[in-house]
Parts: structure tokens; sequence; C-alpha cells
């Protein structure tokens, strides 16, 4: 049995490369060496110590590669194939995937098992459970880069506009414009809304908004939001309101920039640390203002993965613009230095297993 690298969750601020032992697939399962893999807010959440995983876990959940390796009774594909994985892995047959809860396969946040409660992707080689339902086979003329935040960015983002139920016309706000609520723009403008507005302070990222879709791009340093969306819309609110950093000022923000019978789409996460989300009960109409406050974590499975897919093969979305820097696999460490600290303008970093 060979080894390989893989980047480890060592203690709270402390993570690195470990030799470890190729895995082995197992009856149901695929091993796929990774050729591109990336760095989620989650992750950062991880090494943080603000979402808990055991010492010694291979962290990362967003992997593309080829098949090393392929388990029995998986059919359908072949060593050498080039394939996509999303982050959520359903085994497609529980009660949960069967009421198409995908994320929440087997119980709450059952879905994300990768770099949770599995080794995960940022690594040489990875071990996919359920394979049968989670390979998705990528198009021969499209790149690497150009399907990798299928894997998860894109799926989540989508989702948070697709779960806030987005109709043709409707006005949405979006506050934060990180990879998720990036991505989040691009899906409020796929689900057809006329008016899209954007909050966020990071030069980078405020331009990068107006390249996925956003009409309006306000600072938030440079005045209140919430006072800027009200007169926009002059004095209604939006439709939806979405809130993609995980922060409770945000998400408070959400909830009184929407009109009433309005929709606060929740997808950012939220650091345990953070205790309770308070909402702020005036604004929300005391409970009876016909708000809704929905939450969403992205679905997974390969049939999510080749409808993403077909959606960047006939170019409705390009993300390979996300990508602000690479990095080989053993400079992982300054890949999270940069992108935890959005240093250097960075979007999105793209981790190469070998250059």
């Amino acid at each position: 049995m060979g080894t390989m690298r893989a980047n480890v969750f060592k203690d709270v601020n402390k993570i690195g490369l470990e030799d470890r032992p190729i895995p082995k697939a197992g009856p149901g399962e695929a091993v796929i060496k990774v050729t591109l893999t990336t760095i989620c807010a989650t992750d950062v959440h991880i090494m943080k110590g603000e979402y808990p995983v055991r010492v010694g876990q291979i962290i990362g959940h967003e992997p593309i590669g080829v098949i090393h390796e392929l388990g029995e009774g998986v059919s359908g594909y072949k060593v050498g194939e080039r394939v996509a994985i999303n982050a959520i892995t359903p085994r497609g047959q529980c009660e949960y995937c069967l009421s198409a809860n995908w994320a929440q396969c087997g119980g709450f946040l059952g879905g994300w098992k990768m770099g949770n409660t599995i080794d995960g992707a940022q690594a040489d080689y990875v071990k996919i459970p359920n394979a049968q339902a989670n390979l998705t086979p990528i198009p021969d003329e499209l790149s690497d880069e150009d399907v990798l935040f299928t894997t998860d960015i894109f799926s989540t983002g989508l989702s948070d506009a697709e779960s806030a139920d987005i109709q043709v016309g409707d006005s949405v706000a979006v506050f934060g414009q990180g990879p998720i609520g990036l991505c989040a723009t691009a899906g409020a403008k796929l689900k057809g809304a006329s008016l899209i507005i954007t909050v966020d302070t990071v030069p980078s990222r405020m331009d990068m908004s107006k390249k996925m879709g956003a009409d309006i791009v306000l600072d938030f340093k440079k005045g209140d939001p919430v006072k800027e969306i009200m007169k926009i819309t002059n004095g209604r609110g939006v439709d939806v309101a979405i809130e993609a950093i995980g922060l409770q000022e945000s998400f408070e923000n959400c909830v009184r920039c929407t009109r009433v019978g309005g929709t606060i789409s929740s997808i950012g996460v939220y650091p345990a640390q953070l205790g309770n989300i308070g909402v702020p009960l005036q604004d929300f109409g005391y409970g009876i203002a016909d708000k809704k406050i929905v939450s969403t974590l992205c679905p997974g499975g390969k049939e999510r993965m080749r409808r993403l897919i077909s959606l960047i093969k006939n170019e409705r979305v390009n993300l390979k613009q996300l990508i602000t820097h690479w990095f080989s696999l053993d400079e992982i460490e300054e890949a999270y230095r940069i992108f935890s600290n959005q240093l250097d303008g960075v979007i999105k970093v793209a981790i190469k297993t070998s250059f």
C-alpha cells in the first residue's frame, strides 16, 4: 500500500500535510486521484475550531480528479475517467434522500461527509462513499477549473436562490460577496431576478459581483445598506434577502430590508461561538408580517452535478473567473493564510496536487 500527502486538522489554527496510506475502495466506494481542489470558508471555520472535527481528520470536500479504483458494485464508470464530486454525497435511498432533502442524508447534516465525518479531499487521493450516486463525468470540452466550483459553492449559492423560491422579476439583496455570496448572486440572476443588490466592502469582490450579475453593489462601510436598499426599492423592501456571511448583523439586515411577505434565505455558516441567532422582532412584524426564513445546505449527487456542469457547458455561468490564486498541495498552509485572511484580493484559490 502506497502513501499520499494529506492536509490534516491538528489543533485550533493548526493544519498541515502528513503522509497517509492511499485509501482502498470497499463495496460501493471509489477512490479518486485528486487533480484539483480548493479551500472553502467552512474549512477555515474548521481550522479556527469554530466547527468541530476530530484531530487527525483530513479536511476538504471539493474534489476534481480521475477514478483510481472502483469498489464492488459500482458500475458504469471506468478507471482513469475524469469526474467531479459534490461536497454532499447522499446515498439516495434513505427517507431524507427520497424526500429530496439530499444534504440531510441519514439525518441532521448527514450528507456532508468528506472532511467532516470521513477523510476529505485536500489530499492526493480521496475515498468517495456511495460512489454510484456521486461520481459525475466531466465533458471532454471542459477543464478541471471550469467545473471546480460545482463541487460546493455554486451548488450552495444556487440552492440559496432556489430555497428562496425567487420568481421572475423579483428584487433580491445578497449580503456578502465572498465565494458563496457571489454564487448566490449568479443564482439569483439564473432564477430571473430583475434587480440584484449586493453588499460588501472588499474591492475585488465588489468588482466580481457585477460580473456575476449584480445590478447595484453597496459598500457597507460607506453607508447603512438597509437604508440604501429601502431607498432603491421606494420603501417597499426586496422580495428576497440572502444572508451569505454567517453574522448576526447581516442576518438582521436581511430581516429589515425584506418586504412584507418577503423571504430571508440563510446560507452563511454561523460559528458555534456566536451562540443563538436573534431575530429583530419589530422588523419581523412580531412574527405576523408573513416574512419567511429558510435555510439550506447544497444538494449533492450526480444528477445535481450533471445539471450544474450543463450550465457551464452551455455558457450560462462562468465560474472559472472566481479563481484568483493557484497553489500546489505542498503550499496548502500558505493558501489557507491567503484565503482565510482575505489577502492580495483573493476570491477563491485552486489547489493542484501537482504542476
